[in-house]
């Protein structure tokens, strides 16, 4: 019997991805990745090793949950090193948690390689510091898309608005209209700073900055996949410089 890594990819500049990711991928035996991982970083997987995309992207499943958690377990009954490769960090809003879950159930051998999720990255990219002795001293992360079929929605948005001084919201941008009016009915100012990152780190990122209230009179002027900043942390955002993604790795570099 083989082992699983549940490997996180990072969010899109390759130079993120972690060494031991990197190690892994060069002696992995299969790899099944996600929509969100980009191909410099799929570069580095060897030609012998073999592919399998399980994309998921809204409306838009490749392969069901439980499609991919069998796969993981049957390839690892034959195969050696079964790499999961995910964007960002397998257990930050990942189903890194489910998967690993499954696989100790079913006796499979698993080990989870953490990446760096987006919420930090893209901020940091954006030039968005999540905390700052003259801003935030909290910091929340929080998905914008619940499961669906829930009979009531987990994440309080009225109750985060006071609670919290910096939300990162993960996959949000289609109900952001909706995540903007709760925040403000809970308290937040109209005129707080809010920023959308849209492929953060990487050479196509976007960042629009604007006001808490404009999302919930106008739809917000980008497309998933994106990540969203609101408090007061975004001001900074004028005033620090953006990062430059990385140049690409290439294939086989140590």
């Amino acid at each position: 019997m083989g082992k699983v890594y549940l490997v996180g990819a990072g969010p899109g500049d390759p130079g993120l991805l972690t060494v031991k990711g990197k190690t892994l991928l060069a002696h992995a035996d299969v790899v099944i990745y996600d929509a969100l991982v980009g191909s410099p970083i799929l570069d580095l997987i060897p030609p012998t090793a073999e592919r399998i995309y399980a994309g998921k992207q809204r409306g838009a499943h490749t392969l069901p949950q439980e499609q991919i958690t069998a796969l993981l377990i049957e390839k690892a009954q034959t195969r050696a090193v079964v790499v999961r490769l995910k964007g960002g960090d397998p257990f930050i809003f990942g189903r890194g948690g489910e998967e690993m879950l499954a696989l100790v159930q079913a006796g499979i051998p698993v080990e989870v390689v953490p990446g760096v999720t987006a919420g930090i990255a893209a901020s940091a990219y954006a030039g968005i510091p999540l905390t700052h002795r003259e801003f935030s001293s909290s910091v929340a992360f929080v998905t914008g898309h619940e499961a669906a079929g829930k009979y009531r929605p987990r994440v309080n948005w009225r109750a985060l608005a006071g609670a919290v001084e910096t939300l990162v919201i993960y996959m949000g941008i289609h109900n952001l209209g909706h995540i903007a009016a709760e925040l403000l009915a809970g308290g937040k100012a109209p005129d707080t700073p809010v920023a959308l990152i849209r492929w953060g780190t990487t050479p196509e990122q976007e960042v629009h900055l604007l006001r808490l209230d404009s999302l919930v009179v106008q739809p917000p002027p980008v497309l998933p996949p994106a990540i969203v900043v609101v408090g007061a942390v975004v001001t900074l955002a004028n005033f620090l410089p953006a990062l430059r993604p990385l140049d690409p790795l290439p294939a086989g570099s140590s």
